[in-house]
C-alpha cells in the first residue's frame, strides 16, 4: 500500500494543517481520492477528537470518506511539526491513511495495527528518522505487508 509516489521525503509544511493538506494533494495527484478538500475535512473532524500525535514523534491522522476511492498511506518525514501530541513533542514522521466511506471500519484499524507495532519499536523508528531515500523507507516497510 505504500509506494514510492506517496513517500514525501522532504516535506516543508510547517504546521499540522499544511502537512494534511499537502499529503491530501498528493493522494490526489496519484489517483487515490477525487475531492482533496473532503479528504481533508474528514482527517480534522477525525484529529478533532484527539490529537493523533501519538508521541514518539510521530503523528498518524486518518479519515474516512467517499471521496476516498481506495485505502491509502501516506508518509512525510516533516521538521518538528507541532502537533498536539500526547508527549508534548513535536513530529517528525507522519503516516496519513484514508479509506473510502463506505469501507468497513477494519481496514483502517487493520493498518493503524501494523503500523503502531513496528512503531513502537525504537530501533524501527531511528531507522525511519535515518532513512535518507525513499527506497530505504520502502525496504524497512516492506517487511510489514501494509
Amino acid at each position: 500500500m505504500l509506494t514510492k509516489e506517496l513517500i514525501v521525503l522532504d516535506c516543508k509544511a510547517t504546521t499540522k494543517l499544511e502537512v494534511i493538506e499537502s499529503l491530501a494533494q498528493l493522494a490526489f495527484k496519484q489517483g487515490k481520492v477525487n475531492n482533496p478538500e473532503k479528504f481533508v475535512k474528514a482527517v480534522l473532524a477525525r484529529e478533532a477528537e484527539y490529537s493523533t500525535g501519538v508521541g514518539f514523534n510521530i503523528a498518524i491522522p486518518h479519515g474516512k470518506d467517499n471521496s476516498i476511492l481506495e485505502p491509502v498511506l501516506l508518509y512525510a518525514k516533516v521538521n518538528n511539526v507541532d502537533w498536539q501530541s500526547m508527549d508534548d513533542q513535536p513530529v517528525k514522521a507522519v503516516f496519513m491513511i484514508g479509506v473510502p466511506g463506505e469501507s468497513e471500519g477494519q481496514v483502517h484499524l487493520q493498518i493503524l495495527a501494523k503500523l503502531s507495532r513496528s512503531l513502537m519499536k525504537e530501533e524501527f523508528r531511528q531507522s525511519l528518522f535515518d532513512a535518507s531515500s525513499i527506497e530505504d523507507v520502502l525496504t524497512l516497510f516492506s517487511s510489514l505487508s501494509i
